[in-house]
């Protein structure tokens, strides 16, 4: 038989696109983040393009970094609620999934229990929850705190509010509610189920005041890179997301969070792993590449150093020569997967500070692909049968015109070589990623009673 594995493809969108200048292509969505019908426009090209999934990025809190002139020529600084936004999305979507970035450092489990539990039963089974630790220290300024916690804290509380928000997500079994109008029983008591949590960053009683959903409960994405990232994707995710610019590396990644899979009692079909890719697609490479280099050419330099010390969470870098070498720096409390990442391409390709700049204005340390279609589905294919992926994170650079691009010309040539579907598998998330629906907790300890 042939192999009937399929690539699984998100479609990760910023309020403009994925890159620093994207507001300022003459046909770019520019008011994104302000303007619900530009952000339903394009979910529903992913949704053309039989897309698995739309992925909002997030960020509690609004850049510190960089001058005021430079944070002035920016075009990411609001967004939408994502959990808002999507919930909007339902409306005017049939089968994308949702996922929806909320992080665990300043939130509260029940809450964002609640929330996700909600979204997934509007949407039919559609939505999932991107699992992050604050790498935006200027949110500590937003909850309460002079500084950001410090990254293995972040983890700890991490591992333990997915625990909680997992435990509260099993509140119901499938099918406690009854609704029987005439004996008057509305649901069966003995199918509700405390969870009773007392750990040592949160006390949780439960249980949770929505439903079980269809798809028996979001799904859980996560994108951590480091080593404890790694582990609480082996122990909690269901999609990882991950970045990575190198072949073999991404390979490694891969099969270390798979080879991490067993000591939590999971097995491979539970997790797919999906890189992200920032595609330039041209009907011929010329093309392409005059695509990418004029977006280049929009980057204003203060932008560039404010953008790449976001990216990396070190400031001050205005004060190094823009044309000499990157400077030395250690270990960021921020993204430090990301800083690691990124200065480990700028020490291998002898980049100099504005070089790096231009490398991270629109991959960010993700893969960056240049060329036709059949060029583009060349590195797609290689990465996905050769074991570094399980599919992509699609990042357009602008929106709407690059996620049309690869809609119109590279998801044709995924079809041809029989790497992507032509219809949705089903109604859920979990239906079309191929995930199995997951049994309560509860379930074993009823099937031990009988």
């Amino acid at each position: 038989m042939p192999d009937r594995r399929m690539m699984k493809l998100g479609a990760f969108v910023h309020e403009t696109g994925q890159h620093v200048a994207a507001w300022r292509h003459p046909d770019a969505y520019a008011n994104s983040g302000t303007s619900f019908a530009e952000a339903a426009d394009v979910a529903r090209t992913a949704e053309r393009g039989k897309f698995d999934l739309l992925f909002l990025a997030d960020s509690a809190a609004v850049s510190v970094f960089g001058s005021p002139e430079s944070r002035g020529r920016m075009g990411k600084m609001v967004k939408f609620e994502p959990m808002t936004l999507l919930s909007a999305l339902t409306a005017v979507t049939t089968h994308l999934g949702l996922v929806a970035t909320s992080t665990t450092t300043y939130a509260e489990p029940y809450t964002l229990a609640r929330q996700f539990a909600s979204l997934d039963q509007i949407s039919g089974g559609r939505a999932g929850w991107n699992l992050v630790t604050s790498n935006n220290e200027a949110e500590a300024f937003n909850h309460g705190r002079d500084q950001h916690v410090a990254h293995a804290d972040r983890y700890d509380r991490a591992a333990e509010f997915a625990e909680v928000v997992t435990g509260l997500w099993d509140s119901w079994d499938d099918d406690a509610f009854i609704r029987d109008k005439a004996s008057g029983i509305y649901f069966d008591p003995a199918k509700m189920h405390v969870l009773n949590h007392r750990g040592k960053h949160f006390a949780v009683r439960g249980p949770l005041n929505v439903a079980r959903s269809p798809q028996g409960r979001p799904v859980v994405v996560q994108a951590g890179a480091s080593d404890t990232g790694r582990d609480l994707a082996a122990r909690v995710a269901e999609l990882v997301f991950t970045a990575q610019d190198q072949f073999d590396r991404a390979r490694e990644f891969y099969g270390d969070v798979m080879a991490r899979l067993a000591r939590h009692g999971r097995t491979q079909a539970e997790v797919k792993v999906l890189p992200g890719i920032y595609p330039v697609v041209g009907r011929t490479e010329a093309e392409a590449r005059e695509k990418y280099d004029y977006l280049q050419s929009l980057i204003h330099p203060s932008v560039g150093i404010a953008v790449l010390e976001h990216t990396i969470g070190v400031g001050g870098l205005d004060k190094y020569p823009l044309h000499g070498p990157v400077p030395e720096m250690g270990d960021t409390n921020g993204p430090l997967s990301r800083q690691r990442l990124l200065l480990e391409a700028a020490r291998r390709d002898n980049m100099t500070l504005w070089e790096l700049c231009l490398h991270n204005a629109g991959p960010r340390g993700h893969l960056l692909t240049i060329g036709t279609p059949a060029q583009i589905v060349d590195v797609m294919e290689h990465w996905f049968r050769d074991g570094a992926a399980d599919g992509f994170n699609v990042m357009p650079a602008w929106l709407p015109g690059s996620l049309e691009d690869f809609v119109d010309m590279v998801i044709p040539e995924l079809r041809r070589r029989g790497l992507f579907r032509t219809e949705y598998e089903g109604r859920t998330l979990r239906e079309n990623l191929g995930l199995p629906k997951p049994p309560s907790r509860w379930r074993p300890l009823e099937m031990v009673a009988q």
